[in-house]
């Protein structure tokens, strides 16, 4: 259970709805100092930019052509609105079987959206296209759905993120953010887990974002991609869709308790994960795009503290006001017992500290869900 959601099925076609503006993408390289030729050349340097004017806060970076794979989707939607707020060009590729373009509605108007899957070459090719950055976000995030349908899952995920890949090589992007998961390290025993520990994957899921790792690891010794892997950890909040059972935990819980229902428990409940809120997981994919150095890491992006199950269904049952009961059911196959993260890698390489503790986290979920039942506008 990663906690990401984004796209999935094949969809051959593509779809372009706003176009960007009048910068051709050599004029955008030229601006931000990326010589395209060296992109693809092994060893390449750090990805240079060129500076504007401060106006306070936050330093501003030059207009950046960044691809958004998944972008329609719960953690892929947030990101492209934070980019598109630091004054980024963001193209976002979706497939709409997970995402909504309703996610986007904040930033409709500011992005470059094309419907299409990541799997497809031609596709990926096009949407690589005069891109500096990719982010990609796009998956079919579900342990379960793995087991059940193992082929779909590998197509959704190696097989997707490779043609990224090579659709980003060809296309001279210099730098490649790719969201993994906790879901690689399996059910080791040993917590914290920490980027050093051997992978022991347990489904299929887990077995195609390690794929996706290598992948990126050999991409940048061969073809001097920049690249870097973000190791997600139970990744909740607004917009996370509850509405298929392959569902993040904490939406199901949610959802479940607001329209009075028990909510699932699969084994004793005392399983515990590393929730990490999706403005933390944002902030590390921005710190990313300015990181130096990388060249195939993978770092854990969470906050280094865990909950039960039992513990989230009581948080929740408090903030809500019912009964904090679930309906039992035997544990599944390929789910983890205990997920923990050692986040020290993600400080010294990114500056990344977690911001957004779980309690404060929960409530804004709990916010944004009970808004969505007011309003009927949201699942």
């Amino acid at each position: 259970m990663s906690g990401h959601e984004e796209e999935s099925a094949n969809c051959p076609g593509i779809e372009a709805s706003v176009p960007f503006g009048r910068h051709s993408a050599g004029e955008l390289g030229s601006a931000v100092g990326i010589d395209r030729r060296a992109a693809r050349a092994r060893g390449a340097g750090p990805l240079r930019y060129a500076r504007r004017p401060s106006s306070g806060g936050d330093s501003a970076l030059s207009k950046l052509k960044i691809l958004v794979t998944g972008g329609a989707g719960f953690i892929g939607s947030h990101l492209a609105e934070a980019l598109v707020g630091r004054g980024h060009r963001v193209r976002v590729l979706d497939d709409l079987s997970a995402g909504r373009r309703a996610n986007l509605r904040a930033v409709r108007d500011d992005v470059d959206f094309m419907r299409g899957n990541c799997a497809d070459l031609e596709t990926a090719r096009r949407a690589a296209r005069g891109m500096d950055v990719v982010y990609h976000e796009a998956a079919v995030p579900s342990v379960a759905r793995s087991v059940a349908d193992p082929v779909l899952s590998h197509r959704a995920n190696a097989t997707a993120t490779l043609t990224m890949l090579v659709a980003a090589r060809d296309r001279g992007v210099r730098r490649f953010i790719y969201a993994g998961s906790s879901s690689v390290y399996g059910d080791a025993r040993q917590l914290p887990k920490r980027e050093d520990m051997e992978p022991r994957p347990l489904s299929p899921y887990a077995v195609g974002k390690l794929v996706g790792e290598h992948y990126l690891r050999i991409f940048h010794g061969l073809y001097g991609l920049e690249t870097l892997t973000l190791r997600y950890f139970n990744v909740y909040g607004p917009r996370q869709n509850a509405a298929s059972p392959y569902s993040g935990v904490i939406s199901l819980f949610v959802t479940s308790l607001l329209a009075g229902k028990r909510p699932v428990i699969y084994g004793d409940g005392q399983q515990s994960r590393d929730f990490t809120y999706v403005e933390d997981v944002v902030q590390a994919n921005v710190r990313a795009l300015t990181a130096r150095g990388l060249a195939g890491q993978h770092v854990n992006v969470a906050t280094g503290h865990r909950v039960t199950l039992r513990q989230l269904l009581e948080t929740l049952g408090r903030e809500i006001g019912v009964p904090a009961r679930a309906e039992s059911r035997p544990s599944r196959a390929g789910d983890i017992r205990h997920s923990l993260a050692d986040i020290s890698a993600a400080h010294r390489l990114l500056g990344y500290r977690p911001k957004v503790d779980f309690e404060t986290g929960l409530r804004r979920t709990l916010e944004w869900y009970r808004g969505g039942r007011k309003s009927g506008a949201r699942r």
